[in-house]
């Protein structure tokens, strides 16, 4: 296999992903004396990329097989938590950074409190979920072509940002901010290479991961699927200049949502 590790290699050729980091490096913004959550690592995919914005990174995940593929990734600062809550002092961190994590806890409201509080007083909160508000054609495409919540490992289909406005309002922070991102084009080609890999390439493995199956969720998965990638790799030039005609939607609300909060000092 390459030696590019295999987590770097899906996200240099991921569509939604590329465009998540670049928001992440535009809106997180990382002193070098902070100390940061990343609530929800998977396997380390976006977690590296964000360690080289600076500043002190812990992250954490439920699944110890994530943490065992993040562990080859981020070597350190790696710490496995329970359903029942944060294993944090109160105050603990400047910041939290919580991508795509939310919508697979079966308590959300519970997990924003725990956020809540463990933030320092001025401390803010990234958070990262699917987009939930009003009719978007694509998520009741989904289950037609195989691809269930469960899949995804998700409890629910997304948030609204009123939603989600009062639900951190209850857990003690403030709404600062939002933007959505990924819309028709990325998000339809996104769901064809979700369900041909659900349907056709998976080896569909027994253990249940929060973050689910549509995607390789170890090396060993990874490296079963060499021959599907590197043709994966051949189109996907293709692939990413189709997905920039959203440029042209720029009118249309995305399929995914990016919010920062922030609690009172």
């Amino acid at each position: 296999m390459d030696a590019v590790p295999w987590q770097i290699q899906i996200v240099k050729r991921s569509l939604k992903k590329k465009e998540k980091l670049g928001l992440i490096r535009k809106h997180v913004r990382v002193k070098p004396g902070d100390l940061v959550l990343d609530l929800g690592c998977a396997q380390g995919i976006l977690s590296y990329f964000m360690r080289r914005m600076g500043g002190t990174w812990i992250s954490t995940d439920l699944d110890l097989t994530n943490l065992k593929s993040s562990r080859a990734l981020l070597k350190t600062n790696l710490v496995q938590m329970g359903v029942a809550g944060l294993p944090f002092k109160d105050g603990a961190f400047d910041q939290v950074v919580c991508p795509d994590y939310l919508e697979h806890v079966d308590d959300d409201a519970g997990t924003l409190a725990e956020i809540g509080r463990v933030l320092k007083p001025g401390g803010r909160l990234i958070l990262i979920a699917p987009h939930a508000d009003g009719f978007f054609l694509l998520q009741k495409i989904r289950p037609a072509v195989g691809l269930k919540l469960e899949f995804y490992g998700h409890k629910r289909e997304g948030y609204s940002v009123s939603g989600l406005r009062a639900l951190l309002e209850r857990a003690g922070m403030n709404l600062a901010g939002h933007v959505t991102y990924s819309r028709f084009f990325t998000e339809i080609l996104e769901l064809i290479l979700n369900a041909l890999y659900v349907n056709f390439l998976s080896a569909k493995p027994q253990s249940r991961l929060r973050d689910g199956h549509i995607r390789p969720s170890t090396s060993d998965e990874f490296a079963s699927q060499k021959k599907a990638f590197g043709l994966y790799k051949f189109i996907y030039p293709f692939l990413w200049t189709a997905s920039r005609l959203d440029t042209l939607l720029f009118f249309q609300r995305g399929y995914a949502l990016m919010i920062w909060a922030d609690k009172p000092p």
